[in-house]
């Protein structure tokens, strides 16, 4: 089994990478947690194909076990989901040396974290992804969050898990779509610190997930512990993500995540080599890896709603967002745009290779 640690300097778990590993979830769990009562949160779609699993395993190693169910879909990852989660938490009578499971994608762990985090001021939490993307990504470096009116992942709170069980045998049964969007997030990691891993890439991904997943887990796990709160390095984690938020904000989250990341990318890399930061070659390596996955590489928004969106950005100060934008295959810089200069960003990123080197004095 192989073993990721993740040490924030505050707190160390283990990620553990392995197929069929969930069906050891009880006495991995056991031996982080101790033997306690637990709430398993998941989705409807999630809970027909493997709770009934996780169960077993908990309860086999004497977990008292309550379970609560949202729906399917990033949609769910919202305030009425949270009371939700809440009031089972509260009515099973959930302790702060008890445990919650979050059994899922992205938005099952995000506000089950969320919740884990501020019910009772903080309880034991464990991670159960089942879609790469929560693999590589979200399970993993404690960002937990609900999206709000004013975007994506906009209440929230850094709550790091006790544990994450990655099984890679839950990504055979993924739709080609979901596991598309999870590919998104490993192209990332390529492009921001893995140049082996871009090539990796290049050949059967799933005859390498372990290999992949722990790769990826690596890089996060590495940021993670030089920035925990995302202040600095951390946000080389953030690449295609500034523009793909705004995208998923901007279609009611219709674009999942790892398309809107996607394109996101796509995007940065544009922009990127018309500021002479990457090269043309490094600009369509990332186009065609993200072509090649599948995944879009243009969107339909308009400039005005995307810069919208990009402005309610919580990673903007008053004066500046930062973008990370590539230079090339396996490095990234985070470059500081004035908020005043945003618009003339989105546009000359949206333009493509129509844009011309006259826009490169605004940001030299």
């Amino acid at each position: 089994m192989k073993n990721v640690i993740v040490d924030t300097g505050r707190k160390r778990y283990p990620i553990y990478i392995k197929a069929g590993a969930s069906d050891a979830t009880g006495s991995l769990a056991a031996e982080i947690t101790g033997i306690t009562k637990a709430l398993l949160i998941t989705d409807d779609n999630v809970d027909r194909m493997y709770s009934r699993r996780i169960i077993d395993s908990l309860e086999g190693e004497g977990f008292s076990l309550s379970k609560c169910v949202i729906l399917n879909g990033e949609g769910s990852k919202n305030i009425e989901n949270y009371i939700k989660i809440l009031t089972a938490l509260s009515k099973n009578k959930i302790s702060r040396n008890d445990t919650v499971f979050a059994l899922g994608g992205g938005m099952v762990g995000d506000i089950a974290g969320f919740a884990a985090a501020t019910y009772l001021r903080g309880i034991r939490f464990v991670q159960i992804p089942t879609t790469l993307l929560a693999m590589v990504d979200s399970s993993a470096g404690g960002k937990t969050a609900i999206n709000f009116d004013s975007g994506k992942n906009q209440i929230g709170a850094f709550f790091q898990p006790d544990l994450v069980i990655c099984d890679p045998d839950f990504i055979s049964s993924l739709p080609d779509e979901i596991f598309r969007d999870g590919c998104a997030e490993v192209i990332k990691y390529g492009v921001i610190a893995d140049g082996r891993l871009f090539k990796m890439l290049k050949g059967p991904a799933m005859r390498q997930m372990e290999g992949i997943i722990e790769r990826c887990l690596m890089i996060k796990s590495r940021l993670v512990y030089e920035d925990e709160f995302d202040l600095g390095r951390r946000q080389l984690l953030n690449f295609g993500h500034t523009f793909g938020h705004a995208i998923e904000k901007c279609s009611n989250y219709s674009v999942t995540h790892g398309k809107a990341v996607a394109v996101g990318m796509v995007m940065a890399a544009a922009a990127a080599e018309v500021l002479g930061i990457c090269s043309s070659d490094c600009y369509r390596d990332i186009k065609e890896m993200v072509s090649a996955f599948g995944l879009p590489c243009k969107t339909d928004i308009a400039e005005g709603e995307l810069f919208d969106a990009m402005f309610s950005d919580k990673k903007r100060s008053l004066k500046e967002i930062t973008l990370v934008l590539p230079e090339e295959i396996g490095r990234c810089i985070l470059k500081k745009i004035p908020v005043a200069e945003l618009g003339s960003f989105v546009r000359f990123a949206m333009k493509d290779k129509e844009m011309t080197s006259a826009y490169r004095s605004c940001f030299s």
